[in-house]
């Protein structure tokens, strides 16, 4: 059994992994969001297509998914410095974290509002509602199911990305796992964290399909 203080640590790595997590989440939606909104307005079957735009667009996200995490998580420490003072700890973890987020989640929201059925866009259209009130009223609300679906995939991809960093002193369950379980060889820690991992993705996992459930007016009818 572990003593009182390995018993703290960790509870406190869960509570740094779920803070990472769910900042990192919330501030890749403030500009994911848009990016996805902008990625299917400007698409050439969108409300608004722009072939230009879509492709600037299209360019940089492509680029952004394609940068592995712990090569980001390098690449953009003097940011990290800039913003959060310091290169290592929890607080600056949620800058990469953030900047991985932000085209994963736009290719998502891109894909949840290419699934709305063309024809409420069109009813819409023919009553005169602006793009504005389209994408607030029509297109954000519909997709819900599908938005809360590809959050729940976002959060659990962040949880791993959150344990990458620990390789370089990012903080949370990952860097217990590095510090005392892989240079320590303390095979215990590695496998309770690993453990307590899966568990938080399968947590947000069987909540956000709950949601995205209850939201589901097609089965709901």
């Amino acid at each position: 059994m572990f003593d009182a203080s390995t018993i703290n640590m960790i509870l406190n790595g869960i509570l740094e992994t779920l803070i990472m997590v769910f900042l990192s989440t919330l501030f890749g939606y403030l500009f994911g969001l848009p990016l996805g909104i902008a990625l299917f307005t400007f698409d050439k079957d969108g409300i608004k297509p722009n072939k230009t735009i879509y492709r600037i667009l299209d360019i940089l996200v492509n680029i952004g998914r394609s940068i592995p995490f712990l090569i980001l998580l390098i690449l953009i420490i003097p940011i990290t410095k800039f913003i959060v003072g310091k290169s290592y700890g929890t607080m600056a973890t949620v800058v990469p974290l953030t900047v991985s987020a932000i085209p994963f989640i736009g290719r998502m929201v891109e894909s949840s509002l290419k699934e709305v059925d063309k024809g409420v866009i069109e009813a819409a259209q023919a009553m005169g509602a602006d793009n504005f009130t389209i994408i607030l009223r029509v297109l954000l609300s519909e997709a819900r199911p599908s938005l809360i679906n590809g959050a729940t995939i976002c959060l659990g991809t962040i949880v791993g990305y959150s344990a990458m960093a620990g390789t370089v002193g990012g903080g949370g369950l990952g860097d217990i796992a590095i510090r005392y379980g892989y240079y320590r060889y303390d095979t215990s820690i590695m496998i309770v964290t690993v453990i307590i991992i899966i568990l938080l993705v399968q947590l947000f996992q069987v909540v956000g399909n709950k949601l995205a459930k209850s939201l589901d007016k097609r089965k709901n009818i």
